[in-house]
């Protein structure tokens, strides 16, 4: 197996919900160290390698580090356990999943999401999951033996499943949301390395973190390094599975390209200058449209200190926030190959206002 696709089933594969991405970062900067010249840490785990630091004009490319995950919030006397969202988990696909239960002091407990079998369920009137009915099963016949094992009020847990494949052109598994993101600005820090790229201005390669609880590594990690642009990677809905809208959600396909968007936060010329060197190269893309913020790191990195001109380059993600999400192979190196392109045509200064 090649080196990059080692490290994005190990990156993949590893647990960073929110708040305690760390683990994850730090496979994350070991890979991308071989190609930068320097990192920057900040308190909260936000990590950037820096390419030729020190110009007066900078670069950031950016994706988040975190997945959604479950807080422990209550252990029953006999020994069950109710929680709260960690992000935005999915509280329907939880019954019969297993979880790790990351402890401070005993490391990953084994623990199962509960249900009821449906022999003893109310035919008529059956209940859906729900918070209010969600528990985690540890094995524990009461409360002391749960807190034995080191669980307590405030534990994270993560979904088991891995990562694995899908007829050789897709991959699928929790947490692509957005690890592969962060995979992404990886490899493009390795192409550029390999290719003897030196560019002329400073190149951030940001993965942040607390993306699911409201852009908040961004936020920080933005407000530090005051870029002159910024170019956002995140995951976007496919909407060619059922119970999708398009009129709603509009129309994007696994395999069809990244998706370029426009919206408030997204800097029209900095766009257009994607989708110029995107047609120039036989890039394929696609296009949506946000009507106010994309809900991205994008809206962090617009809106900090005096603006920052941002855009967003969308990796198509089918089932997002469950244990299956699922992108195409092709898209994933059409991202890669996007952002080397803009990167080796964007010169230093170069001015994206609108008006001169």
């Amino acid at each position: 197996m090649e080196k990059n696709i080692e490290f994005l089933y190990k990156y993949l594969n590893n647990a960073s919900p929110t708040g305690f991405e760390h683990p994850g970062q730090q496979i994350w900067l070991d890979y991308i160290r071989p190609y930068i010249d320097e990192t920057i840490t900040d308190a909260y785990g936000s990590a950037v390698g820096v390419i030729n630091p020190g110009k007066e004009y900078s670069v950031a490319i950016e994706a988040h580090a975190d997945e959604i995950a479950w807080f422990v919030n209550y252990i029953t006397p006999e020994g069950y356990i109710y929680v709260i969202r960690n992000g935005g988990s999915d509280h329907q696909i939880a019954p019969s999943m297993r979880v790790n239960l990351h402890t401070r002091k005993n490391g990953i407990v084994k623990g199962i999401f509960g249900w009821p079998a449906i022999h003893v369920r109310n035919r008529t009137k059956e209940a859906a999951p729900s918070l209010d009915n969600i528990f985690i099963d540890v094995g524990a016949s009461n409360k002391e033996e749960v807190e034995k094992m080191g669980i307590t009020v405030g534990t994270v847990a993560t979904f088991e499943d891995g990562l694995t494949e899908l007829n050789g052109k897709y991959y699928t598994g929790r947490a692509l949301d957005n690890r592969m993101g962060g995979y992404v600005i990886a490899e493009v820090a390795r192409k550029l390395k390999e290719n003897n790229v030196e560019l002329p201005f400073t190149l951030y390669i940001v993965n942040a973190v607390q993306e699911e609880i409201g852009l908040r590594g961004a936020e920080m990690i933005s407000r530090r390094l005051k870029p002159n642009v910024a170019i956002v990677t995140d995951v976007t809905h496919d909407t060619q599975s059922p119970m999708y809208d398009k009129k709603k959600s509009g129309d994007t396909a696994c395999g069809k390209g990244p998706a370029l968007t426009y919206g408030p936060a997204v800097q029209n010329n900095l766009l257009h200058f994607i989708m110029d060197i995107a047609e120039e190269k036989n890039i394929p893309v696609q296009l949506q449209a946000a009507s106010r913020s994309t809900g991205t790191d994008t809206d962090a990195f617009a809106y900090s200190a005096e603006g920052v001109p941002s855009a967003l380059i969308s990796l198509p993600l089918k089932y997002m926030h469950t244990t299956v999400e699922t992108c195409s192979k092709e898209d994933i190196q059409s991202c890669i190959d996007l952002y080397y392109e803009v990167l080796t045509k964007m010169v230093s200064g170069q001015d994206f206002s609108y008006i001169k």
